[in-house]
C-alpha cells in the first residue's frame, strides 16, 4: 500500500470511496466543498493494487492557533481494520507539523483516536459545538494550546453535514 497527496484526478474515485465507506453522500459532499472553498490542507489516498482504498483530509480551522480539522477518515468497508486509516491519519498528521501547523482538532471515538495521541482533555477551554470526550485534540507543538481558550470553527461546509 502506497499513501500520497490526492490529485485532481483521484477526485471521482475519492468520491466513491467515501460514499461506499459510509453508506451515503454527505461526507463525499464535504469533501467536495471543503476542496472547492480552498479549506482542504491535506488531502492523503491510499493506494493498494491500483485501487484508492482510504482517504484523509485536514481542513483549515479558525482557532486562537494554526490549527486543521481532521475529517473525515474514509477506507473501503473490504479493507478496514487493516491500518489503513491510522496510516493516513499519522501520516497527515505528520504532514501537517511538517507544514508548520500548530495543532489538530477531531470530533470521533476517543477509544480510537486517542492512540494517536488525540486527547479530550485539551480541547476542554474552547467553545464548540462538539461535546467532550468526543472534541478532542492533539498539539503539533507541545504547550500550544496551554492557557489557551476562545472559539474552535470548523470551515463553513461543515455546517452543511
Amino acid at each position: 500500500m502506497d499513501v500520497r497527496e490526492e490529485r485532481d484526478r483521484d477526485h471521482d474515485g475519492v468520491r466513491a470511496l467515501i460514499e461506499t465507506a459510509f453508506g451515503q453522500s454527505t461526507e463525499a459532499d464535504l469533501v467536495d466543498a471543503l476542496r472547492l472553498e480552498g479549506d482542504a490542507e491535506i488531502s492523503l489516498v491510499a493506494i493498494d493494487g491500483g485501487e484508492i482504498v482510504g482517504h484523509v483530509m485536514l481542513s483549515k480551522l479558525t482557532a486562537p492557533v494554526r490549527a486543521l480539522g481532521l475529517a473525515p477518515v474514509s477506507v473501503l468497508p473490504s479493507q478496514q481494520g487493516k491500518g489503513i486509516g491510522a496510516t493516513l491519519i499519522q501520516e497527515g498528521v505528520r504532514q501537517a507539523k511538517a507544514k508548520g501547523w500548530e495543532a489538530v482538532f477531531v470530533v470521533g471515538a476517543p477509544e480510537y483516536y486517542s492512540r494517536f495521541g488525540f486527547r479530550a482533555d485539551i480541547p476542554k477551554a474552547f467553545a464548540s459545538p462538539y461535546a467532550v470526550p468526543y472534541f478532542m485534540a492533539l498539539e503539533l507543538v507541545e504547550g500550544v494550546l496551554n492557557g489557551q481558550s476562545g472559539e474552535i470553527a470548523y470551515a463553513p461546509a461543515f455546517a452543511a453535514v
